[in-house]
């Protein structure tokens, strides 16, 4: 990540930041940020994913370096322990992105289905699951629950109470959730 006599500086800037010297602090921080974003970019490429993503990663490793301060021994380089907190800020922004590869949907719009109101098959297993309900459920299940009608309006259309209505699509929505596990 840095040659030695750059560890060196940037170990007695740390030094005098834990010290209380914020001017320190602030120069140590402008001398590791181009090789952690070095180290950042060349993560991300021998990955195989886009260096656009590296100043994301640069940003969460000077934040750990920030929150973990306290953690460095002043007699010890400060190298090694730069080095490690970036390969787990690495690894971690690795292990969130996965394996996917991020390509722009214009690229596929010519040769992308054109979209349908809804999944296929989608009304024909709507009405088999009617279908497996008495008349008055599923008359109040398609009223309510498929064609999107309020209690009131559902109520009227089947010449029912209120409360009726409310129990049978109840029972018929439980007997459905039950016959096909959900």
């Amino acid at each position: 990540m840095a040659n030695e006599a750059a560890n060196e500086a940037w170990t007695e800037l740390m030094r005098a930041a834990r010290g209380g010297d914020a001017r320190a602090y602030e120069r140590f921080l402008r001398a590791v940020t181009p090789a952690l974003r070095g180290a950042a970019r060349a993560g991300l490429a021998r990955a195989g994913l886009p260096l656009a993503d590296a100043e994301d990663v640069l940003q969460e490793i000077l934040l750990a370096v920030h929150l973990k301060r306290g953690s460095w021994d002043p007699a010890l380089p400060v190298g090694p322990w730069l080095r490690a907190i970036a390969r787990h800020k690495l690894i971690d922004a690795l292990r969130r992105r996965g394996r996917r590869t991020d390509l722009p949907i214009e690229d596929f719009i010519e040769i992308l289905p054109a979209e349908t109101g809804e999944p296929p098959g989608l009304a024909r297993d709507v009405e088999r699951s009617l279908g497996t309900l008495p008349a008055g459920q599923r008359d109040a299940v398609r009223a309510i629950a498929v064609e999107g009608a309020s209690i009131g309006e559902a109520a009227r259309r089947l010449g029912l109470s209120e409360g009726a209505t409310r129990v049978a699509l109840h029972r018929g929505l439980k007997a459905i959730a039950a016959r096909f596990g959900g």
